[in-house]
């Protein structure tokens, strides 16, 4: 298959890219690099630089690619910035994504493997754990803005007979992921501690969250290529996981254990305690996490180890 990654020099999605690639599917990248990095892109993936927002230049790499499917990562993903700054959010989150969705009618891309989030959408659930169709209530315009292009998919497939799939993601961490912005907490925490920073937890420490690790996000979207079209799906464990618990974790796994956080209050729009019903991805994707929370915390703070290890001395 031709398969355009959007987003494919971050941390999740270039992942993605490599096990596409590794099943001999013909991929291409587009990103903006504001928070990929160059040093995640595969060798054996053509790379458009560029943004989703630039709709001439979408239609260029459509017209030369001619893509089957459609992978889309990429968005702005902070949820303190969308509160600052909704119109931003909207014009990357939502406006991005329709130009995507008018390039694939365009050029008669079959497949849309939509990104989406969870905690985001959700808000403040009534129930746990979460299941697919939980109200969408969401706390902060981030949340909103990536719930809304699940509409615009379903408006489209009718429409024009594109099929899509929606992964609604938990917390994903693993190697690569970036310590830029507020979501990426086990990086956070590693490379503070790593550096004989203090670390700071926003809240008191019990807010809650649901971590699944970068392997078992990427079965879903191999497995989102032939399976669960027209669905909308939790990616997630399953697990309730609090922020000291992970913080206890990686603190450990370093062997900083003199090291103790600093509390600051909780941030605006963030959900307090949130952990999703998976059974539906098990029953119609045949999907399920293979990777535990202790297994994949050693080898992603292992990661940050060898990358503390390989950064030039100061002089």
């Amino acid at each position: 298959m031709r398969i355009l990654v959007t987003g494919g020099a971050g941390f999740i999605a270039s992942h993605v890219v490599d096990a596409y690639v590794a099943q001999g599917h013909e991929v291409a990248v587009v990103d903006n690099l504001s928070r990929g990095s160059r040093t995640n892109l595969n060798p054996h993936a053509a790379f458009h630089l560029g943004d989703i927002q630039d709709r001439a230049f979408l239609a260029t790499v459509f017209s030369e690619f001619q893509p089957e499917v459609i992978n889309h990562h990429a968005a702005q993903m902070e949820v303190c910035r969308a509160v600052r700054e909704p119109l931003f959010d909207a014009a990357v989150n939502i406006l991005g994504s329709l130009n995507l969705l008018e390039e694939a009618v365009a050029h008669q891309t079959r497949h849309f493997i939509y990104i989406s989030s969870a905690g985001a959408a959700y808000g403040e659930p009534r129930q746990l754990p979460v299941l697919e169709d939980a109200p969408i209530q969401a706390l902060s315009p981030y949340g909103v803005s990536k719930h809304t292009v699940e509409h615009y998919l379903y408006t489209y497939a009718g429409l024009y007979g594109i099929s899509y799939i929606v992964l609604r993601y938990a917390n994903v961490y693993g190697p690569r992921q970036s310590s830029k912005g507020e979501a990426g907490v086990f990086a956070i925490f590693a490379e503070q501690m790593l550096a004989g920073i203090q670390p700071v937890i926003y809240g008191d420490g019990s807010k809650v969250r649901d971590y699944i690790f970068i392997d078992d996000v990427v079965r879903a979207n191999l497995l989102a290529l032939d399976k669960g079209r027209g669905e909308i799906f939790n990616i997630a464990s399953g697990v309730p996981t609090t922020d000291q618990q992970v913080f206890t974790l990686v603190r450990d796994l370093l062997g900083r254990h003199e090291m103790q956080a600093e509390y600051a209050p909780r941030r605006a729009g963030e959900v307090e305690r949130i952990y999703l019903d998976i059974s539906k991805a098990h029953h119609l994707l045949g999907w399920s996490p293979a990777t535990s929370l202790s297994l994949g915390a050693r080898q992603t703070i292992a990661f940050f180890e060898r990358a503390a290890k390989s950064l030039p001395l100061a002089v």
